[in-house]
């Protein structure tokens, strides 16, 4: 008879929780948005625990020579979708100089680059043949 009212109780206190959490309001609901994820970098794997997507702040480094022969590469948020082969296929590269976007083709170099920096801007197509056409708007 003891055990029986006791597992009685415990049935009216498991319904009462369970009454409790159906009828609360759902906190973030209340305030109309979800709440914030904050980091230094952010990657997305698959099942296999192979880097898929990442997005990251890369500091400056004035010692980097660059192919247009400046010095210096400034602070850049890049964004790389990444093949199941470990290519990045889709790149979106933002700096206070301007941004760059790249779409890779199957196989290196194939690609297309999409190039906004200072007063320029650019289309360059390169195919597997290392065939190069550089669109710039006509002066």
């Amino acid at each position: 008879m003891q055990l029986q009212r006791f597992l009685i109780a415990l049935t009216l206190v498991n319904s009462a929780l369970l009454a409790y959490l159906l009828a609360r309001p759902d906190v973030s609901e209340k305030h109309g948005f979800a709440p914030v994820l904050r980091g230094r970098a952010l990657e997305i794997v698959d099942d296999r625990g192979l880097v898929r997507a990442s997005i990251a702040v890369y500091p400056a480094n004035p010692k980097i020579r660059m192919p247009d022969g400046t010095t210096g590469y400034p602070e850049t948020v890049l964004l790389r979708l990444i093949t199941s082969t470990g290519r990045p296929n889709v790149k979106i590269a933002a700096t206070e100089r301007g941004s760059a976007t790249a779409f890779g083709g199957e196989s290196d170099p194939t690609y297309i680059q999409l190039l906004a920096e200072g007063p320029s801007t650019s289309i360059t197509l390169v195919d597997k043949e290392r065939r190069q056409m550089v669109i710039k708007p006509q002066r």
